[in-house]
C-alpha cells in the first residue's frame, strides 16, 4: 500500500470543497489552527483533540547513547520533545483498517 502525506493545501482544499469557505479563507483557517496548536504546545500545554489524540510537550533528560554502528558512547543534551497519543476512538478506527 502506498502512503500518502496530506499537506496544509490539501487540508484548505477540503475545507474549501466541504463547507464552502473560499479557498483564501481555508488555507487562512487552516493556518490559524496549527498556529494556534503549536502556541499552546510552546507555552508547554497539552493539546487535547476529542476523538482524535494529544499533543503533549516532553522534557527528556542528558543520557548517554549509542551509535549502533560503531558501538561508540555519546552523550545526549538534554532536549524537549513533542509527543502525540492518539485517542482510544482514533486507535480503534486505525485497527479496524
Amino acid at each position: 500500500m502506498r502512503k500518502h502525506t496530506v499537506t496544509r493545501s490539501e487540508l484548505a482544499d477540503a475545507l474549501f470543497r466541504r463547507i464552502g469557505l473560499s479557498r483564501l479563507e481555508s488555507a487562512q483557517l487552516v493556518e490559524m489552527v496549527i498556529d494556534e496548536i503549536s502556541d499552546a504546545v510552546l507555552r508547554g500545554e497539552n493539546v487535547k483533540l476529542s476523538g482524535f489524540g494529544t499533543f503533549i510537550q516532553r522534557s527528556k533528560r542528558e543520557r548517554i547513547g549509542r551509535n549502533p554502528k560503531t558501538g561508540v558512547e555519546a552523550k545526549i543534551s538534554p532536549r524537549k520533545v513533542l509527543v502525540f497519543k492518539a485517542s482510544h476512538i482514533m486507535r480503534d478506527r486505525i485497527n479496524q483498517g
